[in-house]
């Protein structure tokens, strides 16, 4: 399995620090960020900047392997136009994957009209990403409860397993999943090397971090290692993949630190594993 990072810890990191960070660490994989954060690259961006990222690609022999933007298809907002504009710009880079998202409304508040038009919009997406050669990578992500010492998160339509199979066999062949252990151990998934198994052949690639528990109950976005979940019984079942996984440090204010920390722990699991 090859190793980089992901876009959300980068959201307020410039994008040229974003390579030169990578790079640093001795990986040669990105996904970066689109019309989603403030450094993003955004959708009106110019023919010269497209130029101006692929020298950095070139410069920092870091390939963007993936984009990723923000969307929600639950909520009655029509992010349609926005995302295929992302699809374009990520077929302008080359860039082979897109990290979307189905929605973030509790599983239990997804009507059949809900549920329904989620499945179309994504459909819409899927289709037009086909033409552009972009591959559309669903990220197994629950809903989100902000707090003052951290969040908490609850089922969604990607999180529960069946709802997700569900989901898989009414889109386009060409649907394919970011799969984030941690987003599945949050909600309540004690054992989300088993939910791999169930969805693994239709896994893209998949995002890597962890999340603390606080005294309050609720967690704290943390680096690889940094919780009670079975790492050695992930990363076992996902032995042999000749895909990728992406360090998802979602704290911005140490993020060169929690990054490398979360590479580290991995590659000492994984040697464990051999």
């Amino acid at each position: 399995m090859q190793y980089g990072n992901a876009a959300w810890g980068f959201r307020e990191t410039p994008i040229e620090e974003q390579f030169k960070m990578t790079a640093g660490m001795g990986l040669s994989i990105l996904e970066i960020g689109i019309a989603n954060a403030p450094n993003d690259i955004p959708l009106n961006v110019t023919a010269d900047r497209l130029d101006e990222i692929r020298r950095l690609s070139e410069k920092y022999k870091i390939k963007i392997l993936a984009g990723a933007t923000g969307n929600d298809f639950t909520i009655g907002r029509n992010d349609i136009s926005k995302v295929k504009r992302v699809i374009d710009i990520c077929r302008e880079l080359e860039i082979q994957y897109l990290r979307i998202f189905a929605g973030f409304t509790a599983l239990e508040d997804v009507s059949e009209e809900v549920f329904n038009n989620m499945i179309k919009l994504l459909t819409e997406v899927c289709e037009y990403a086909g033409k552009a050669g972009v591959t559309p990578a669903i990220e197994t992500h629950g809903g989100v409860n902000e707090f003052d010492d951290g969040v908490q998160h609850f089922m969604s339509t990607t999180t529960d397993l069946e709802t997700l199979k569900k989901i898989l066999r009414a889109l386009p062949d060409n649907a394919k999943l970011c799969y984030d252990p941690a987003n599945l151990y949050a909600v309540g998934i004690k054992n989300p090397e088993h939910f791999y198994n169930e969805i693994k052949s239709k896994v893209a690639y998949a995002h890597f971090k962890d999340f603390a528990s606080l005294p309050s109950g609720h967690l704290k976005p943390s680096y690889c290692g940094d919780s009670d979940m079975d790492w050695g019984a992930i990363l076992n079942a996902m032995k042999g993949v000749e895909g990728f996984a992406l360090f998802e440090y979602e704290n911005t204010d140490d993020i060169e630190e929690g990054l490398v920390k979360s590479y580290n722990y991995i590659i000492e699991r994984n040697i464990e594993n051999e």
